[in-house]
């Protein structure tokens, strides 16, 4: 009774009209949907010279610092890893494109942190969140749902991109198509009768038949020690710091970080229904500061952007309202440290239906954008659109307000334009031209 006390008092519970049981299962369904970076991550990386199983140990521990800050600080179901987007910029771009060593590159990851915790203890972040209106913040959230979609689409298969055209269907009988379809099939039927845990029950569901079929396979050991951070921890490399090319990497990595984390605290919000009646979101102060810190102290432990991150909807979507979602997958990325064997058996077929039935959660507010003003209704539409076809929060969100920005200029609408909007917008323009 204590316990449940001390819970109800530091996550406000009753208030938010959740319960203990509906917040765990949350956060091990966030968990379960996200997990996949703790392989592709360590993988990624370890294409620059990185230790694998040393990324492996950091990406862990700074999403788990991240996402218990999240918690406390913000009582938000937000969880944060290693962006996906970002350790791709750090190991194809920065180190095999540009050809620097990797400590390059995470000193540049360090660098922006910093940038970002000032920023957040200035109220920089939070006045770009405050200047974007309410109508692409509903386009956001209907944009990062059909992202994840595509994310789920592409890890089972379903979507592939290959002969003449972009993206075309899968082979649909193949192991992990028939894995994913199967999850589809389960998690509809529990969301019918509103079972509680259906995305949960239905990625497990999903592995015990890819075992089956010999997508994944029952683990060899059940536990291991966690891989030592010594070859990459406290590894970085301040000769270069001040010259163009550290400030060229700096300013990409701040960019993309900061208007995707922008973008997915205001679709996951959006969706909870978080958002006040001006469309502002609560603490955002404190959430923006558990994700800058999380990035500064996971460059020092020696893995890429920590960002908050778009699967965060799947534990919303299964009633997750409190810290207390995000403290409960903060503490599986922990258990996972020791659980590796048994955690790398679920595969991504398996948690891709999860993906996808949150994007159609996540398609609700496109209901309340007014389509009758194509001042409203362009923007909304170039943000839900770029984020599925340039695989890119970021890129929704440039599009969303140059387009809103110059369209409400230019049709005598000044006055739905703040002054923090024009900037933002003229500065996307210069970066597509000269970036």
């Amino acid at each position: 009774m204590a316990e449940k006390s001390f819970l109800e008092r530091q996550f406000k519970l009753s208030e938010n009209n959740t319960t203990v049981r509906t917040e765990v299962m949350a956060g091990i369904t966030t968990f379960m949907t996200m997990s996949y970076i703790l392989a592709v991550n360590p993988g990624m990386l370890s294409q620059t010279g990185m230790d694998q199983g040393a990324v492996f140990t950091a990406t862990i521990l700074a999403s788990a610092l991240a996402t218990i800050l999240m918690a406390l600080m913000a009582n938000y179901p937000f969880a944060l890893s290693a962006g996906m987007g970002l350790n791709a910029y750090f190991t194809f771009s920065v180190v095999l494109g540009m050809g620097k060593d990797w400590t390059y590159a995470l000193t540049a990851v360090f660098i922006e942190g910093v940038i970002f915790i000032l920023m957040s203890i200035f109220n920089v972040r939070e006045a770009i969140f405050h200047a974007i209106p309410m109508t692409l913040k509903k386009g956001v959230s209907v944009g990062i749902g059909l992202f994840i979609a595509m994310i789920g689409l592409v890890n089972a298969g379903l979507i592939v991109g290959e002969g003449g055209t972009i993206v075309s269907i899968g082979d649909l009988t193949a192991p992990t198509s028939i894995v994913a379809i199967f999850g589809l099939i389960v998690i509809g039927v529990l969301l019918k009768f509103k079972v509680r845990g259906g995305l949960l029950i239905g990625i497990l569901a999903s592995t015990v038949l890819a075992m089956f079929l010999g997508v994944t396979s029952l683990p060899s050991q059940v536990f291991s020690l966690p891989p030592s951070l010594a070859p990459i921890a406290f590894k970085l490399q301040w000769s270069n710091v001040f010259t163009k090319e550290m400030f060229a990497v700096v300013f990409a990595f701040l960019f993309v970080d900061v208007f995707d984390t922008i973008g997915t605290l205001i679709g996951v919000a959006t969706k909870a229904d978080m958002l006040d009646d001006q469309g502002d979101l609560p603490k955002l102060g404190p959430a923006l500061l558990a994700d800058a810190i999380g990035t500064t102290v996971g460059a020092l432990l020696g893995t890429s952007t920590i960002t908050t991150y778009v699967e965060s909807a799947s534990g919303v979507a299964d009633g997750g309202r409190t810290g207390l979602t995000s403290l409960t997958t903060a503490a599986l990325f922990l258990i996972s440290l020791f659980l590796f064997p048994i955690f790398a058996i679920i595969p991504a077929a398996a948690t891709a239906p999860a993906l996808i039935i949150v994007g159609l959660f996540m398609m609700s507010p496109i209901k309340e954008i007014d389509f009758d003003d194509y001042t409203e209704s362009i923007p909304a539409f170039l943000t839900i659109i770029m984020m599925p076809f340039a695989y890119s929060i970021a890129e929704g969100i440039v599009w969303g307000i140059t387009s809103y920005a110059i369209l409400n200029l230019l049709t005598g609408k000044k006055e739905k334009v703040s002054i923090l909007m024009i900037i933002l917008a003229a500065l996307f323009i210069v970066y597509k031209i000269f970036g």
